[in-house]
Parts: C-alpha cells; structure tokens; sequence
C-alpha cells in the first residue's frame, strides 16, 4: 500500500481511494473537482484552507489502512 504524503497531488491522492474525498471535503476542500486543485498539494491546499497538513496526512492514511 502506497503511503500519502503532503508533497502529494490532490488528484493524485484522490485516484488511489474515492474514498478519500469525504476527508478532503470534511477540512474544508469543497473544489475538488475544480482543474486547478487537482495540482495542488495537501500541504499547499492545507496553507489555503487553514489547516493543519500533519493531521490531515495522518487522516487520509488511517482511512486507507482501514480500508484494506
């Protein structure tokens, strides 16, 4: 299993799990299909949306390893 990290892409991160968007979308994210989000980076999304990227990184990856 491949481990999300905040240099990672939204688009690239919403492609490993669909899941994963309730997450994005439960810190505020609510552009995810917007083009230009799909190149931004959790850790730059986290700086614009005013939240903590540590957290949401440890989020995304407890959903995934629940998720197996």
């Amino acid at each position: 299993m491949k481990e999300i990290t905040k240099d990672m892409y939204i688009g690239e991160v919403l492609q490993m799990d669909r899941g994963l968007a309730a997450i994005l979308m439960n810190a505020g994210m609510h552009c995810l299909g917007c083009p230009s989000s799909q190149m931004e980076s959790i850790e730059e999304a986290a700086m614009v949306h005013g939240f903590n990227s540590d957290d949401l990184v440890k989020q995304l990856n407890d959903y995934l390893k629940s998720a197996k």
